[in-house]
């Protein structure tokens, strides 16, 4: 299930929680937030970015492991072949 972020629309009406802005994971299929759970004021789902990342450990061991070869610049135009 995502993890969707929430902030309150209106700070002066709002508790600290929803002020500061909250998570909440919800389904897909369930309906945004309207309130706030703590106090009942007016929230807003805030838009967030997606974590995707690789994991640099092991990307090098694949490559070769591909028949890729890792190259290292020394100058300008040129490269050399890391072993």
């Amino acid at each position: 299930m995502p993890i969707y972020q929430y902030q309150a629309r209106d700070e002066k009406a709002a508790c600290p929680k929803c002020r500061a802005g909250f998570e909440l994971r919800q389904a897909i299929a369930d309906a945004a937030l309207e309130t706030c759970p703590w106090c009942g004021a007016p929230v807003a789902r805030v838009p967030s970015l997606a974590a995707i990342g690789f994991s640099q450990s092991g990307l090098d061991d694949r490559a070769k492991a591909a028949g890729f070869t890792k190259l290292s610049r020394i100058g300008k135009g040129e490269y050399e072949r890391n072993f």
